[in-house]
């Protein structure tokens, strides 16, 4: 055989092995197959050498950039040096204050410096902190503290913050027998006075791996937040697995991610720690300001910037400026993004690569997507045909029964039925044993409901995710709805996000928020969409627009017979919707405000039977309802 023919050969060879690998991203697997493997293995030599600890990996970054900024805020430049001396005095600090190696700290602090500073206190001595929402009050606010176990509160200074801790003090010193602590000027003073040399290095060798890393809580947007740990088994593997599927650059001159995210919140607190424990700049804005967002990210010279939920699309409200595109983002990354908005956002604002990622405060369930272009843009999550087949019996979707939220069983079998990926339905994990899931914290009660047994055969175990999403046959996945707010009407199922990703692609909605509402006289749930409408075109709105917008792309059972026009977004505190209050207030005029805040100004229209269009609808038409003499 001649010298061309094997060229040719081999040419031929590659461009097959290069066409396969772009039909079946063989590659992408094997890239997130490595930072998975790569994560586990430092995580096992670090606990060989009993150093299973993130701390130890901030000391050694610490030593390989001391004088590099690593944590930015409007206040100050932080070093690493800054933040080990700083850290190795709140630590003796909080030996001084009683803290012992395996206590958690509670945190009920916004975003500031001290914050994370004092989280890598905590960890070089044995411990972690229970971060608390600092919009808590109350009952949830006294559950959270409970259950976390800890002596020792930290409190942020802030005049609202500092006096909602306030009206509770009885109840947190004297029945939960805490200790609280306010970080104000006299606290930094004090800090200021203990030593910068580390504390006993035993404290923070031997830590277990499920021992936390920080304790996260659930939002609690149906019932009392739970805990739930963020091990540092995970922290520890997640540090390697983050950069390598984001492919940060470390050191000076490298990435600086911003996050104004709380930092209670875990998508904040991760990817924060986990930047600067690497060797990655991070920068962070106190909460989240449409006003603030851009100037912070221009004075920070952030690279990446952190998102959660609707965050984008707050960011596109305002109109077009010459300032979209001044900065130097390359990248946004954190979960919730619409697929309405993806394109918007990134042809407005110029950020080529966007870093989604689809997973919850407990971890067990989770996807990725890196997308640079349209292939894979309003998905969150892909796989090529390698990870399809590892995965095909570990991710498993099933039909739910949106009425009771319990998983179709056959009745004569009494097993699940498997829906296609296509169709989708809730996903459940299969999972070995039930130590695959760490569990919430100190509540056995909520963590059994998670599991699910005997769903295929005898004896298996599955974890349900309480998320629906399909997958597409060439590994695009997405998402369908959270269990609980799919609804049923018509007979069908009614996916919340599905409805509010079309009409949020309508001319002058800024948030469309879609749930399901009891009606007097009908079975199931009839779709409600709370509107924010954009000031400029409230006032010209074209209902009768939109109404023709929703039915030729929704099935007719989709399209919402209601709409409630609201005057600002429905999110609550970490950017993401809030259908409860709206669910429970449901189309009832005389509700109307007594659980929504700031809803009294709001209004309803309704698709009138027979009608084409949506018209106004109040106490006249709901009694019509009411009384049986108008059917939807």
């Amino acid at each position: 055989m001649d010298l061309g023919t094997v060229a040719a050969a081999l040419a031929g060879g590659a461009t097959l092995t290069a066409y396969l690998n772009a039909k079946f991203h063989i590659s992408k697997d094997v890239s997130s197959l490595f930072w998975v493997k790569t994560g586990e293995r430092e995580y096992s030599r670090a606990v060989g050498r009993d150093r299973g600890n993130a701390w130890f990996v901030l000391l050694e970054t610490a030593k390989q950039y001391p004088d590099m900024v690593c944590l930015w805020t409007r206040e100050r430049p932080y070093t690493y040096r800054d933040v080990q001396e700083q850290a190795c005095q709140y630590a003796h600090f909080f030996l001084a204050q009683g803290v012992k190696k395996g206590d958690l700290v509670a945190f009920y602090l916004q975003n500031r410096a001290e914050f994370i500073i004092a989280w890598m206190a905590l960890w070089s001595i044995g411990c972690a902190p229970a971060a608390i929402n600092y919009n808590l009050t109350g009952d949830a606010l006294i559950h959270c503290l409970k259950i976390s176990g800890a002596k020792l509160v930290m409190v942020d200074e802030e005049p609202s913050c500092h006096s909602r801790l306030e009206e509770y003090q009885n109840a947190i010193t004297g029945d939960l027998g805490m200790q609280t602590v306010t970080l104000d000027d006299t606290l930094r003073a004090h800090l200021r006075s203990f030593p910068t040399t580390l504390p006993p290095k035993e404290l923070a060798l031997h830590m277990k791996g499920d021992f936390p890393a920080i304790l996260l809580y659930t939002s609690g947007t149906t019932g009392m937040p739970k805990g739930c740990a963020y091990t540092m088994s995970r922290m520890y593997s997640t540090l390697f697995v983050r950069r390598g599927l984001i492919g940060d650059k470390t050191g000076p001159g490298g990435d600086r991610w911003y996050s104004c995210m709380p930092l209670y919140h875990g998508t904040a607190a991760i990817s924060m720690i986990a930047c600067m424990v690497m060797g990655v700049s991070i920068a962070i804005g106190p909460k989240f300001s449409v006003r603030n967002f851009w100037k912070d990210v221009r004075d920070s010279e952030s690279t990446v910037f952190v998102y959660v939920g609707e965050t984008a699309r707050y960011l596109l409200a305002p109109p077009p400026s010459p300032q979209d595109r001044n900065h130097k983002v390359r990248c946004m990354y954190g979960n919730g993004l619409r697929p309405d908005v993806w394109e918007q956002f990134r042809e407005r604002f110029g950020v080529p690569e966007v870093g989604e990622f689809f997973n919850s405060t407990e971890g067990i369930f989770g996807l990725f997507n890196y997308n640079r272009g349209p292939f894979t843009a309003g998905s969150v999550g892909h796989h090529g045909l390698l990870m399809r087949g590892l995965l095909h019996n570990v991710f498993v979707p099933v039909a739910i029964d949106p009425e009771t939220g319990d998983v179709l069983r056959d009745p004569k079998t009494g097993f699940a039925t498997r829906a296609s990926y296509e169709q989708g339905g809730e996903m459940l994990v299969n999972i070995p044993g039930e130590e695959a899931f760490q569990g919430y914290w100190r509540n056995s009660e909520a963590t059994n409901k998670k599991f699910l047994r005997d769903v295929f055969r005898k004896g298996d175990l599955y974890y349900r995710s309480g998320d629906a999403l399909r997958r597409q046959s060439d590994g695009r996945w997405y998402f369908l709805d959270r269990l609980g707010d799919t609804f049923r009407w018509k007979s069908e199922n009614v996916a919340t996000a599905e409805v509010s990703e079309v009409l949020g692609q309508f001319p002058g909605i800024l948030e469309a928020n879609v749930y399901g509402v009891r009606v007097p006289n009908h079975e199931g749930r009839a779709g409600c969409a709370a509107l924010q409408i954009s000031p400029d075109a409230l006032q010209t709105f074209d209902y009768a627009a939109l109404a023709r917008f929703a039915r030729a792309r929704l099935p007719r059972y989709a399209v919402p017979v209601f709409l409630r026009v609201v005057d600002n977004p429905t999110h609550i505190h970490n950017n993401k919707q809030n259908k409860v209050p709206l669910r429970d207030e449901g189309v009832d005029p005389a509700l109307i405000g007594t659980k929504v805040a700031d809803g009294k100004s709001n209004h309803f229209l309704w698709f009138a039977p027979g009608g084409e269009s949506y018209v106004p609808f109040g106490k006249e038409e709901w009694d019509r309802l009411s009384g049986g003499k108008a059917h939807l």
